[in-house]
């Protein structure tokens, strides 16, 4: 409830501050839940996915020092996030996210890379798609990337991608991981060339 009521409070409010977004390839998407995976840029990038997706909800990991604050702990609980501590990561990691999908109701959002200022690529994306059965939906973000550029009202770009389906058979060895890892960089260059050929990334 509390996400539905938010999510076009939070649509108002990228719209004052920057005006519409621009979704692309959203037919794409597939039909029941899904993971979307997306090479890391900004930190408002989640908010946009999920607006750019709407009307599926989603849960997203956001790490535990955030669950400190109780306010923000009761918006973060509310808006389907789960902590994670990056540090340990326990079992959990794996185990919230595959239940979530396998009820069917939610889809995720996660960065494979983990953070903006890296480029290699862990295994949790991967198998968390094996273990619930649920595609991978490449998407990336072409846009602003600090906030003053936000507030420049620069166009924001949402383009989604073709959906990877993993074999629930396949034994995620180093080598397969490898090439499921290549499959979804190929797939984020394929959109970002589609969406702008000059484009490239520059963390800030």
């Amino acid at each position: 409830m509390f996400y539905r009521f938010i999510r076009p409070i939070v649509r108002f409010i990228v719209w004052v501050l920057n005006g519409h977004l621009h979704v692309h390839h959203k037919e794409r998407i597939p039909e029941g839940n899904y993971i979307l995976v997306a090479p890391h840029r900004t930190w408002w990038e989640p908010i946009l996915f999920a607006l750019a997706a709407s009307p599926m909800e989603f849960m997203f990991m956001a790490k535990i020092e955030l669950f400190k604050n109780p306010i923000l702990r009761f918006i973060l609980k509310h808006a389907h996030a789960f902590p994670v501590d990056r540090q340990n990561p326990g079992p959990s990691v794996l185990k919230i996210p595959v239940k979530g999908l396998k009820q069917g109701k939610l889809s995720l959002i996660i960065f494979p890379s983990g953070t903006r200022h890296s480029s290699e690529l862990k295994g949790g994306a991967l198998l968390i798609a094996k273990m619930s059965g649920k595609p991978l939906v490449p998407v990336v973000y072409q846009g602003p990337l600090t906030f003053k550029g936000f507030l420049k009202r620069k166009p924001l770009n949402v383009c989604f991608g073709e959906p990877i389906y993993i074999d629930r058979k396949v034994k995620m060895t180093k080598e397969n991981q490898a090439k499921y890892d290549e499959k979804m960089q190929k797939a984020w260059d394929k959109l970002d060339k589609e969406q702008n050929p000059n484009f490239h990334y520059v963390a800030k």
